[in-house]
């Protein structure tokens, strides 16, 4: 076990970026290398919940957060990699939230006593910068930013920073973009020219692993399986693996 559980935000205020599946597959990965791994879907969608799990959970992240149930209902997936599933419910959290104390501290409160259980929690959150988002800035450690090489991207990233650093200024000292993941990337030269951007405006923010665009990313959640169960061998498990080796190099984190 860490001396510090890692945990880690995968975040976008755009959707359609890889969010769900860069939780899914970096936590599945972790877990077999010998690390302890929460995933905790922030995301009224429930894609996170619905690709892991092929039977509805009961419970979901809604109830603990509006303060029904005392504790986060976690769900195990395999010896080494849990989730908290989420249901559409949550979409009304942020509206039933708006009054209550401490709002943006309330996930932080609840991961507290499951910290000491894992060496990694990752949290899947909801394309948008709302009071759900903040909550999982105001828990991280780390805070990781997957991106679509489409469009040129800096005044999405800018409003993220900005984003960021009053979560970091009022709220959570720790709070930082870690890193930014290109994903669904392409060998054209428009992708070629917007990672080229990236890397001279943000340096060695941007990871060095890109996840390669790849049909079974898309079809693995239909199976309720993660990329690495679905198709081991495909470009999407390969990149993902290397992220997932360059994450653990960056943090300082030996393999198990």
């Amino acid at each position: 076990m860490n001396k510090e559980t890692r945990i880690i935000s995968f975040a976008n205020h755009k959707g359609g970026v890889g969010k769900t599946t860069t939780t899914a597959s970096v936590g599945s990965i972790l877990s077999t290398l010998g690390f302890k791994v929460l995933l905790i879907d922030l995301d009224a969608q429930a894609n996170l919940t619905v690709s892991l799990l092929k039977e509805e959970p009961d419970d979901s992240i809604y109830y603990a957060l509006t303060g029904r149930v005392d504790n986060l209902p976690v769900v195990q997936v395999t010896d080494a990699l849990s989730i908290v599933p989420s249901s559409l419910q949550l979409a009304t959290a942020e509206i039933e939230l708006t009054a209550a104390m401490s709002r943006e501290r309330i996930l932080a409160g609840l991961l507290e006593p499951l910290k000491d259980q894992y060496d990694f929690i990752l949290i899947d959150c909801p394309p948008s910068l709302g009071l759900l988002t903040l909550n999982a800035f105001t828990a991280s450690t780390e805070i990781i930013i997957p991106l679509v090489a489409e469009v040129l991207p800096f005044k999405g990233l800018t409003m993220i920073n900005r984003f960021t650093q009053q979560v970091k200024t009022r709220l959570n000292p720790a709070a930082h973009i870690f890193g930014i993941l290109l994903t669904r990337w392409e060998n054209t030269n428009l992708s070629r020219q917007i990672e080229q951007g990236l890397r001279n405006e943000l340096g060695d923010t941007v990871f060095n692993t890109k996840i390669r665009k790849n049909i079974t990313i898309a079809e693995a959640p239909l199976e309720s399986k993660n990329i690495m169960d679905y198709a081991p061998r495909s470009n999407g498990a390969i990149d993902y693996k290397a992220f997932t080796y360059e994450l653990l190099a960056r943090l300082g984190i030996a393999i198990m």
